[in-house]
C-alpha cells in the first residue's frame, strides 16, 4: 500500500481496535488524523500504519498511546506526496 492510496474519510484505529480518528489528509510521510472538534488533530507517521484494510488504517500501536506521541505538531519539512511518474491513474502494467 502506498501513501497515495489512501483517501480522506477513511476510519484510523489503534491495534487495540479503538478509533483515533478519520483521514483528513495524506502527505508523502504523514497522514493528517481528523479527531473531531474538540481535539487537534494529529499528524500519524507513515511508520505507525501496521496495514490498510477495507478504507482502514489499523496502527501499529494503541489509541492511547498514540494520543500522547506529541504527534499534534506539523511536520517541519514539506510533506507533499512525490510524483511518481506513472501516466496511468490505474496502475495497468502493459
Amino acid at each position: 500500500m502506498r501513501m497515495t492510496d489512501l483517501k480522506a474519510g477513511w476510519a484510523i484505529v489503534g491495534n487495540d481496535g479503538q478509533p483515533l480518528g478519520t483521514v483528513q489528509a495524506v502527505g508523502q510521510n504523514y497522514v493528517l488524523a481528523s479527531r473531531g472538534r474538540l481535539a487537534a488533530p494529529l499528524y500519524v507517521p507513515a511508520s505507525a500504519i501496521a496495514n490498510v484494510e477495507r478504507e482502514v488504517v489499523h496502527l501499529n500501536l494503541a489509541k492511547r498511546e498514540a494520543e500522547q506521541m506529541g504527534w499534534e505538531e506539523a511536520p517541519r519539512e514539506s510533506d507533499a506526496p512525490e510524483a511518481t511518474g506513472d501516466s496511468d491513474p490505474l496502475h495497468r502494467h502493459v
